[in-house]
């Protein structure tokens, strides 16, 4: 039973077949390319495309557009101390623009930065330091049928191979994310990440948390780990980010608004660095790239994200789609995550080799079928990252009822009856930046 009611509604609908066949055409088989008024269920992302509260919508109407010192800052900078418990922040237009701030002051040319599994933006901002990033999961991360409460986790073993080839001095940075959006959604432990804050010390490395989905974390860690039964998501949140030297975030996750991120750090140097960066590319260090209406209502959503009975909702819904589509026969990565099912692509198309993307096929499907859209994150959207083929199903936070959870799970399931005549897909335009190509490239069906 839902603890919220609607005050808003937006007509959708669903486009005819034919209509869905040209528009996938004209997209270049790519889901990012087809125009928002073309889909009925939008899953490409949860990233900004969640419904705000009442509070935020009247926090927008208190944003202080002020240039410089504005009270929205001091209300975002008090949230970020009391929710987080960082003293420093450092607003941003987004997560990817807290990782330019934050990884252009730590990451120089020729570095090795290790995380649980690079998301793609931060890994296109590492490379584009000039440094390498290299991924550390854990054992049994990389099958979708094997069982675990944290399959997110990091593996320190494996960490400790790498600085046994290349030594710690080449380690700058230690990057660990929660939840772990490149593994499925799969969780971390606060045990793991005392470890990996451990290891960080011992090779003198700054430890970055990417805490995008900070508060769905907590959940289950409350859910699964002993030491953690019966603490509120609110302590939980506040215990496992106290291990991180900083945290670089997306505010169009957890924060529950449409637009805006920050860095946080402890360390006043590095908060020094990263202001100067961000005048630089982001803007003044009490707005950063955002309006003070905006600011005013992140600091709203980054409370609400700890309060129950929000977080619970959430997580339960997710697992409702991953039921659902299990029951149409649709093969999904187990357990499912707090924020999307990851439907393993590289199962229901099997017939489909790596280099014909058989992720980026289904998500073609899944529109054509249903007009439902979806994202790939495989061996498109990671070239040469040894990834599973996979299909991120996200859920938008707040916004949609059962209803389309169940057209979801039908036009999965219809793809899924018809999977032996899927075609694979081949590239015939892509961005120069490759850990990227997956937001512009265009592909075409193989049909030789």
């Amino acid at each position: 039973m839902r603890s919220y009611k609607a005050k808003m509604v937006e007509p959708i609908s669903l486009p005819s077949r034919e209509k869905r066949e040209a528009i996938l055409d004209e997209a270049g088989y790519n889901a990012f390319n087809i125009p928002a008024e073309h889909v009925y269920i939008d899953l490409l992302t949860d990233s900004g495309t969640g419904t705000m509260s009442d509070e935020q919508w009247a926090a927008l109407f208190r944003g202080d557009e002020s240039y410089a010192g504005s009270t929205s800052f001091a209300k975002l900078r008090d949230a970020v101390s009391d929710v987080m418990g960082f003293p420093h922040v450092v607003p941003t237009h987004q997560g990817r623009g807290a990782e330019n701030v934050l990884y252009g002051c730590l990451v120089e040319e020729g570095d090795v930065v290790l995380n649980n599994a690079h998301f793609d933006t931060t890994r296109a901002h590492i490379a584009n330091q000039g440094a390498d990033p290299v991924d550390c999961p854990v054992e049994g991360a990389k099958d979708p049928s094997v069982d675990g409460p944290f399959k997110g986790d990091f593996s320190v073993d494996r960490a400790r191979d790498i600085v046994a080839d290349i030594g710690a001095d080449a380690i700058p940075v230690v990057v660990l994310t929660i939840t772990n959006n490149s593994t499925a959604g799969q969780p971390v432990s606060v045990e793991n990440t005392r470890e990996v804050a451990d290891f960080a010390a011992e090779i003198d490395a700054t430890f970055v948390v990417d805490a995008c989905r900070f508060a769905e974390n907590a959940y289950f860690v409350q859910q699964r780990e002993a030491e953690f039964e019966g603490r509120s998501i609110a302590d939980i949140v506040r215990e496992q980010l106290s291990y991180a030297d900083a945290v670089t975030m997306s505010g169009k996750k957890e924060a529950l608004v449409n637009i805006g991120g920050f860095a946080a750090m402890r360390d006043p140097e590095i908060f020094e660095a990263a202001k100067q960066r961000a005048i630089l590319y982001e803007g003044f260090p009490t707005y950063g790239g955002m309006a003070g209406r905006d600011i005013e209502a992140m600091a709203v959503g980054l409370r609400e994200a700890v309060e129950p009975p929000y977080v619970e909702e959430r997580v339960q819904q997710v697992q409702e789609l991953g039921e659902l589509l299990e029951a149409e026969g649709v093969p999904v990565y187990k357990p499912v995550g707090g924020h999307a099912v990851y439907v393993d692509a590289g199962s229901l198309l099997s017939h489909l080799p790596s280099d014909q993307f058989p992720g980026q096929a289904l998500v073609c499907e899944l529109y054509r079928e249903g007009g439902v859209r979806t994202v790939e994150l495989g061996s498109f959207a990671f070239p040469g990252a040894n990834r599973l083929e996979l299909v991120r199903l996200a859920v938008p936070r707040r916004t949609y009822s059962r209803e389309h959870l169940e057209h979801v799970a039908e036009t999965a399931g219809a793809v899924a009856a018809r999977r032996e005549d899927v075609t694979g897909l081949e590239i015939t335009g892509e961005p120069p930046v490759p850990e990227l190509r997956h937001f512009s490239a265009t592909l075409r069906p193989i049909t030789e």
